[in-house]
């Protein structure tokens, strides 16, 4: 069976610390053939030095610097036009790549259907000092997973819940094209792209621990539910995109579930405007119940509840909620 070419898009904002190791482990990959290209979307710290160092030394890697900051959908798009892979992998630079990552997503996208889209798999998570945290799927003595991972048909699954761990996915080229990449206009792209690529392809979990995703203060999940987060905007436009896609009532009360779950970590992060959108959105999908609606005055009335969400926070994980 030949080998389809693989892109990796190696995504750079201010990832000097961690860069070496990211940019090492494309290169460790045990599968042949590849098609490198780096972006530095304007970082301050000593990364452009570091990839130019890596450009030198291995001509095969194409690097695209911005002279302006573009954001990581924009970044990502623009490396997606030159690239040429028949398969993608949207790889941040401050993760870590298993040497037979691409060799492995490669073999079980052969192995299936042309209707699957999308291979995803668990990751390790690890700290800034590339200590091993946990794994993104919580495994029990039986061997379940949590959350558990769908597989095939997946629409009402992404719409009503998360149990996607990002940086795992190679995605085929075309899904890609056909959703013209990533939407510029949103501040992040994981629930987007789940949302608009599965109603029409399919996804495949595979088992295994192929990345290293790395947890710390600047990545962009950790951000979010902060107040004044601009990524509560973007979900809000992405649930609309959803308004117009979902089919089945199955699918509606994923719908439903997912505004419920949004509009209530935006109240609880007093992020007001958004939650009283998202009330909205709940009200036109019929979804509204005694709870809600009580949700819905203490927003209007800015009564701030957030020590809840702390002390949630505090007793399921130890912490402090952001």
């Amino acid at each position: 069976m030949t080998s389809p070419l693989v892109s990796i898009i190696c995504l750079c904002f201010n990832h000097a610390a961690f860069l070496r190791e990211a940019l090492d482990s494309v290169l460790a990959q045990t599968y042949p053939n590849l098609d490198i290209l780096v972006v530095d979307d304007l970082s301050t710290d000593h990364s452009v030095e570091i990839i130019e160092e890596y450009v030198q030394r291995y001509p095969q890697i194409r690097f695209i610097r911005h002279t302006q900051n573009q954001g990581n959908c924009a970044s990502f798009n623009e490396a997606l036009q030159v690239s040429q892979g028949d398969f993608i992998i949207d790889f941040a630079t401050d993760d870590v790549l298993h040497p037979e990552r691409v060799a492995r997503q490669v073999e079980a996208f052969q192995q299936l259907p042309a209707s699957y889209g999308v291979v995803y798999t668990d990751a390790e998570l690890i700290d800034e000092q590339g200590a091993s945290l946990s794994f993104f799927y919580t495994r029990s003595a039986g061997g379940n997973l949590s959350p558990l991972p769908a597989q095939g048909e997946v629409f009402a699954e992404v719409l009503g819940r998360y149990f996607i761990c990002p940086p795992t996915m190679m995605i085929r080229r075309q899904v890609l094209e056909e959703l013209q990449g990533y939407d510029p206009a949103l501040a992040y792209e994981d629930f987007d792209f789940w949302v608009r690529s599965a109603r029409n392809w399919q996804y495949y979990f595979l088992d295994q621990s192929l990345c290293q995703r790395r947890m710390h203060a600047a990545s962009l999940s950790r951000r979010v539910y902060q107040k004044g987060d601009k990524q509560l905007a973007s979900t809000i436009k992405v649930i609309q995109k959803a308004q117009k896609l979902v089919r089945t009532p199955h699918e509606k009360e994923a719908l439903r579930k997912r505004i419920r779950y949004e509009a209530r970590h935006a109240y609880l992060t007093a992020n007001y405007p958004e939650a009283t959108q998202l009330l909205r959105l709940l009200e036109e999908e019929q979804g509204m119940t005694a709870l809600y609606r009580l949700l819905q005055v203490l927003t209007q009335k800015q009564i701030p509840l957030q020590f809840i969400r702390r002390w949630y926070h505090r007793w399921k994980y130890g912490r402090t909620a952001a």
